[in-house]
């Protein structure tokens, strides 16, 4: 049975009591599942994709429910600020989600693999704590990151799209449309549940245009945040303008939200909200963007930040007399030995004051990294415009940061073509890994 049409935010909360109901009584359960990074985006297609399904589930679905998991646990929630934006336009509160805790925080118990079925958003290879004991139970995967071996080919009745994009969320509003068209609109749940929950409407049809609003806004956030509010050169593609264009569509059809809408307000407050990361620590801010792959018996981890090393830098713990590199290079090596990790790669992407959009990339590496590491060097450098750099609050020194024979390989580069984020980056760098000798 579909879910009734109803507010995001009452969705969320059935679903999070259900699937507890389906681990206590071993029933089945179908989650979708955003990547172990869980950033925006991920938990936007996750959400968006759980509630269009479940108002229309496909014949043959595993279930008719569909439950967003955020790849992550409680506690980390906290390190995403833009998160708290978002749910303010899409009436929702961290609460009403279901994270890494809910599932794996019972799982060997009563939660069993088999019982369940699990789609992929925003990646394509489920990996982490979920990979270890789910991994087999994929059953379809919307992406726009290149596609990884081995992964499931046979999805039906659910899809398996993978293409570029600048937000996967795009691909799931151009892939779920039509269900969120045709599924239930009009039944005397609508609007009691609307005055449940504090929303004075005067028929079922506004109430459910509100509610589109709220979800169009949610959604629109990781669209307008991966491109830039699309004028992200080599990001934006045309899944990404024509979703724009039919989430602001749903806005507008609501009158009370239609004549407060500004996109490029919009866009400016979740910006905002995401680069407002001054109060976390070295470590949270490394954690706070991650992924981690394994290649060729080499673990490789990337952060992506959005402010400069110059940034992180003043971040680092210590004695003011201490020298800001060996403090710097300590301070990664520390959150690499707790991650095992063989190198390990710092993202940057910032504004400069001359309102330049630019990156950087910093790379360090074990002893046994080091063949990979010098690889990636030689291999990037053209196809990233990498060019030398200098962070001044972090050493002067000519030379300084450069890759060395002794300690730690380390190197800090400006990365010219800034339209390359991660999705480019680490397959550069997981290839590297194959390669090295």
């Amino acid at each position: 049975m579909a879910f009734p049409r109803n507010s995001l935010r009452a969705f969320l909360t059935h679903a999070k009591k259900s699937l507890f109901t389906a681990i206590q009584s071993s029933q089945k359960v179908t989650i979708v599942v955003g990547n172990e990074s869980a950033d925006l985006d991920s938990l936007t297609a996750s959400v968006l994709y759980s509630y269009i399904r479940s108002l229309a589930p496909p014949s043959g679905a595993f279930t008719p429910l569909y439950v967003p998991v955020l790849n992550i646990p409680d506690a980390d929630i906290r390190l995403r600020p833009e998160f708290s934006a978002v749910f303010n336009h899409a009436n929702i509160d961290a609460s009403h989600l279901v994270t890494l805790d809910d599932v794996l925080g019972v799982h060997g118990t009563a939660f069993r693999p088999e019982k369940t079925k699990i789609i992929l958003v925003d990646h394509n290879s489920l990996r982490g704590d979920l990979g270890k004991d789910f991994a087999a139970r994929v059953q379809g995967v919307v992406d726009h990151h290149e596609e990884e071996p081995r992964i499931v080919t046979d999805t039906s009745p659910e899809p398996r799209v993978i293409e570029k994009c600048g937000s996967c969320t795009s691909l799931v509003v151009r892939t779920l449309k039509p269900s969120w068209e045709s599924g239930p609109g009009g039944s005397s749940l609508v609007s009691g549940a609307a005055h449940g929950q504090g929303d004075t409407v005067d028929n079922d049809a506004s109430v459910i245009r509100k509610w589109d609003a709220q979800i169009a806004k949610m959604a629109l956030a990781s669209i307008l945040i991966d491109t830039a509010n699309l004028t992200a050169a080599g990001k934006v593609e045309q899944a990404d303008i024509d979703a724009v264009r039919y989430l602001e569509a749903k806005i507008n059809l609501s009158p009370h939200d239609a004549v407060q809408w500004d996109r490029t307000k919009f866009y400016e407050c979740i910006d905002a909200a995401k680069r407002d990361i001054g109060a976390l620590s070295f470590e949270d801010i490394l954690r706070k963007d991650y992924k981690q792959w394994t290649e060729n018996e080499l673990d490789l981890g990337v952060s992506s930040v959005v402010k400069p090393l110059g940034f992180l830098a003043e971040k680092i713990s210590g004695k003011p007399s201490e020298d800001k590199e060996d403090q710097f290079v300590t301070e990664i090596g520390d959150f690499m030995a707790a991650r095992s990790l063989t190198i390990f790669a710092i993202m940057t992407t910032f504004t400069s004051s001359s309102g330049e959009f630019q990156r950087e990339l910093y790379v360090q590496a074990l002893s046994s990294g080091h063949a990979a590491a010098h690889r990636f060097a030689e291999q990037a450098k053209e196809q990233l415009k990498l060019e030398d750099h200098v962070v001044a609050s972090l050493s002067e020194k000519p030379g300084s940061m450069q890759p060395s024979s002794e300690g730690p390989w380390r190197k800090i580069w400006l990365q010219k073509d800034v339209s390359k984020s991660r999705k480019q980056v680490a397959p550069l760098m997981r290839r590297a890994m194959n390669e090295a000798i």
